[in-house]
């Protein structure tokens, strides 16, 4: 990766490394998101049954646990065995270990903690499945073979994310890519563990479930009109809309309504305030377009409270009161969520006529 300032001279910003794995480590415990929207910080340094201390352990929306490592200059059998020594020890984590974890990193209880993140109560079962990350500058082959080999043949849910520290004056950045997208990952762990007998259905590494909750500024037409999703009112409202990326799809529920459209997406999620359209074929922010929506101004400049947006580019909708819906299809709170349920992925094709 190069970064170049651009201006009268052009200038290349060059990579250096951290000033330490701690200043890193820091980072990624003072915003999670950082490393995932979609992850819940469960402790930092926590001490294992055998003495040895894990760098970050994290969980998503599922109740799934993330362990993340930072390299710190070992070798690639040391670091991957590392972690595949505190996968042992972390698939025996019962829900009371987990919450007291989480208590004793917070000071809070786990459930109010999970309810803040993700905006619904934990699930009575934690910890079905795992994932395992290596955090890392960068890594010699060595180690991208051994992580590939894991995870392509074996069904292994392990990855590598490399973080890039650049530092141009007096402003600092970080940069972040993935050994393996992530969605390719965990499709793949996914379809291996059905071929062995496992139970959970798998994603199919595309479509998503959203849920576009009616408000008296959001507009849903003004959604199909100008090509977008979105959400806002708080941080567990938003978060999961930047799970979206181009190239995933998106059945469109209005609670209480059924599933009125689908779509593409086309890119990634932005707040409001940033957030533009096409009008007349020139390209404006959606504040300056005729609207039947989004008019409040407060909360703008703030990112957690503002409303958020995916751009989507519409396959196919119905009119409202031609909106899907039967008994057992897949509906949830959640803005955004990966559409697993096969039931509800055959009816919506066959009503929508979208045949993959």
């Amino acid at each position: 990766m190069g970064i170049w300032r651009l201006g009268e001279k052009l200038g290349r910003i060059e990579f250096s490394p951290i000033e330490s794995e701690a200043k890193l480590e820091d980072t990624l415990v003072g915003d999670i998101r950082i490393l995932s929207p979609g992850l819940l910080l469960i402790g930092r340094q926590v001490t294992t049954a055998f003495g040895k201390f894990i760098d970050i352990l994290a969980m998503d929306a599922d109740g799934n646990l993330v362990v993340v490592e930072l390299k710190r200059n070992r070798t690639p059998r040391e670091v991957v065995a590392q972690l595949l020594d505190y996968a042992s020890w972390v698939q025996g984590l019962s829900y009371d270990q987990i919450a007291a974890i989480y208590k004793e990193n917070h000071a809070k209880d786990f459930e109010g903690g999970f309810a803040d993140k993700f905006g619904q109560s934990p699930p009575e079962k934690l910890n079905d499945s795992h994932e395992l990350i290596v955090v890392s500058a960068e890594l010699d082959p060595s180690t991208e073979r051994i992580i590939g080999y894991l995870s392509n043949n074996h069904g292994v849910p392990i990855n590598a994310v490399f973080f890039r520290y650049f530092k141009d004056g007096e402003n600092e950045y970080l940069s972040r890519s993935w050994l393996v997208d992530p969605t390719a990952a965990e499709t793949n762990v996914e379809k291996l563990t059905r071929e062995k007998g496992g139970a959970k259905e798998a994603w199919n590494g595309r479509d998503f479930y959203v849920s576009f909750g009616g408000t008296t500024d959001r507009s849903w037409q003004d959604a199909l009109r100008y090509g977008f999703i979105s959400a806002g009112g708080g941080r567990w409202y938003t978060q999961t809309l930047y799970n979206l990326k181009q190239g995933h799809r998106v059945w469109v529920n209005l609670p209480g309504t059924g599933y009125v459209a689908v779509g593409d997406v086309t890119g990634t999620a932005q707040p409001l305030r940033d957030f533009n359209v096409e009008v007349d074929g020139k390209e404006v922010k959606l504040l300056d377009a005729p609207r039947d929506g989004y008019r409040r101004g407060e909360h703008l400049d703030d990112d957690d409270l503002t409303e958020h947006l995916v751009p989507i580019r519409w396959i196919k909708a119905v009119p409202e009161d031609q909106a899907y819906w039967e008994k057992g299809l897949f509906a949830k709170q959640h803005s955004a969520c990966k559409l697993r349920n096969r039931f509800t992925l055959e009816r919506l094709g066959r009503y929508f006529e979208v045949d993959d």
